[in-house]
């Protein structure tokens, strides 16, 4: 990716950096979810993890940078949300969600956000 120009006058910028981010949403509340903790794991080719990133969500449910500035590149990454941390009730039904995702482009940013409730959760490829 080549620069692009921006709203500073003509001046080219340079692109983001692609990463994997979420936003969590409580849609019992129909708030951000703020304080979910969520590791970022990428699979050897053996399928052994290696924790790249520890993070937890800000005040607006986001973590935007999970790859926590390392680059991004191609392979299989899981992402891990403490959703029982968060409801902080220890008799909660779900105490954490896993995804599997495969990043085969590592030319462009990945979102996955997640969205709970108490007794479901959902989740997409976000843009």
């Amino acid at each position: 990716m080549g620069p692009h120009f921006g709203l500073d006058g003509g001046i080219p910028v340079a692109a983001a950096r692609p990463t994997i981010s979420t936003h969590v949403l409580d849609l019992a509340t129909g708030d951000p979810a703020p304080g979910v903790g969520v590791s970022l794991f990428r699979l050897a080719d053996d399928g052994s993890p290696e924790l790249l990133a520890d993070l937890v969500t800000d005040d607006d449910g986001r973590i935007r940078d999970l790859l926590d500035g390392a680059d991004l590149t191609p392979g299989d990454y899981q992402l891990a949300f403490d959703v029982g941390g968060y409801a902080d009730d220890p008799d909660a039904f779900f105490q954490s969600a896993a995804l599997a995702l495969r990043v085969t482009d590592a030319g462009r940013s990945y979102h996955v956000p997640l969205l709970l409730s108490p007794f479901g959760m959902t989740t997409y490829r976000g843009s």
